[in-house]
């Protein structure tokens, strides 16, 4: 969810007013998702290398954080959404962590749409941890160097209850990953636009999956295999 400074900064407001308006374009996409009947949506929050933002920002997207979720759990409630999260959310302020635990508790039996939040996410930092849990099971036997695959690393990272991603939007123009999901990501459909994202609305949200669904999902096939 790429742009909120830039489009606080084009208005000649502060990069706060660009975090706030952000929320709202949250709130629509995840309304639009639900609607959609689409059951998983993971939205990149707060990265581990936001830390080294100016404090003032850090902290009103802290704030910003809490009293959304205050304000988003009716409407949460009311659409059957789960709240998830990954990363390492304990390192978050208390009052951050407290109220990701209250709502992600309060909403865990909701099953129309599962809201995975990234926050204080960083994917190398995800796939080293994941290299530490496995040697360490392999350094105690309980896990053999010959049987670890594909499956065993999947349910060592944070996203072990998670498919993995079909498509990847970012917006305001960037043209990289920034260390999202890189192990999930391996045969996304990639989409940039250069829609800030306090801009990006639910026909922006239409205009990707349309892309999305003109693809062809090859997988290492050709196309007259998966004409077969």
């Amino acid at each position: 969810m790429d742009g909120n400074g830039r489009w606080a900064k084009k208005r000649g407001l502060l990069r706060a007013i660009g975090h706030e308006n952000g929320t709202q374009s949250v709130r629509q996409i995840v309304e639009c998702t639900a609607e959609l009947g689409i059951p998983y949506l993971t939205l990149y929050a707060f990265s581990t290398e936001n830390w080294n933002r100016p404090k003032l920002e850090v902290d009103t997207l802290m704030k910003l954080l809490v009293s959304s979720l205050k304000k988003e759990l009716k409407t949460l409630t009311k659409n059957k959404i789960r709240l998830n999260t990954i990363g390492k959310i304990e390192k978050l302020p208390s009052s951050v962590y407290k109220e990701l635990q209250s709502v992600i508790e309060q909403t865990k039996n909701n099953d129309r749409l599962t809201l995975t939040l990234a926050l204080n996410y960083g994917s190398r930092e995800e796939i080293t941890n994941c290299i530490k849990e496995i040697s360490v099971k392999v350094k105690n036997n309980l896990i053999s160097p010959e049987d670890i695959d594909d499956n065993i690393i999947n349910n060592h990272l944070y996203t072990q209850n998670l498919p993995d991603v079909d498509l990847l939007i970012r917006t305001s123009g960037e043209l990289r990953i920034s260390n999202f999901l890189l192990w999930q990501i391996a045969y996304s459909e990639l989409y940039f636009t250069d829609t800030l994202w306090p801009d990006f609305t639910k026909e922006h949200l239409h205009e990707a999956i349309l892309n999305y669904q003109n693809r062809e999902r090859r997988f290492g096939k050709t196309s007259e295999q998966l004409r077969k």
